[in-house]
C-alpha cells in the first residue's frame, strides 16, 4: 500500500497529513513549526511520499477552518488498526455539528453502549484525525471540558474558534 503525506501552514500552525489510496490515516493538530508537524508517527517510513497536490482541497479546508470559517471534513478515513468500537465512536463523533458539543454519554448511547462513556473517552483519546473527527466537541455530561489529547487549552481554542466562526 502506498502512503502519501503533506505538510502545510494554517493560521494556527503547521499540520501534517498521511493518507493511502483508500483515505486519511493520520493528521496532526497544529504545531508551532514545520519540523514538529513532520514528527507525526508514520512520516519517517520510507514508503511515504510527499504529494501535496493530493491534499490541495483538504489543505484549503484546514486553512479556512483555522481562519474561522465553518467548513466540513467529509474525507474518508483509512484506519485499519481501529477496533469496531473505536470506528463506531469516531463515526458518531463526526455527527456533532460544527460549533456544538455533545457528551461522552451521548456518544455512548449513539453507539449502543449507554454505560460506556469512559470507553468512549478512551477511543477518542486514540483519534488519529483530530478536527476531521472532531473529538474536541465532546464534553462531560455536566458541561465541563474534560480530557483532550492535545491538551485542554487546545480544546478550548478549537471550541472558541467554532463558536465565533462564519458560515462558508
Amino acid at each position: 500500500m502506498e502512503l502519501y503525506y503533506s505538510v502545510f501552514k494554517t493560521a494556527a500552525g503547521w499540520i501534517s497529513v498521511i493518507a493511502s489510496d483508500k483515505g486519511l490515516i493520520k493528521c496532526s493538530l497544529p504545531q508551532s513549526d514545520k519540523k514538529k508537524a513532520l514528527s507525526l508517527p508514520g512520516l519517517c517510513e520510507d514508503k511515504v511520499a510527499l504529494l501535496p497536490h493530493r491534499f490541495a482541497d483538504l489543505e484549503k479546508r484546514f486553512i479556512e477552518y483555522f481562519n474561522g470559517i465553518n467548513v466540513s471534513f467529509p474525507d474518508k478515513p483509512d484506519i485499519p488498526v481501529a477496533t469496531p468500537f473505536q470506528r463506531a465512536v469516531w463515526d458518531a463523533t463526526r455527527l456533532i455539528p460544527y460549533g456544538e458539543t455533545r457528551s461522552y454519554k451521548w456518544i455512548a448511547e449513539k453507539v449502543g453502549s449507554p454505560k460506556a462513556a469512559r470507553a468512549v473517552g478512551g477511543a477518542l483519546g486514540k483519534n488519529p484525525l483530530p478536527v476531521i473527527i472532531p473529538c474536541h466537541r465532546v464534553i462531560g455530561s455536566d458541561g465541563n471540558l474534560t480530557g483532550f489529547t492535545g491538551g485542554l487549552d487546545v480544546k478550548i481554542k478549537l471550541l472558541e474558534l467554532e463558536r465565533a466562526s462564519t458560515k462558508r
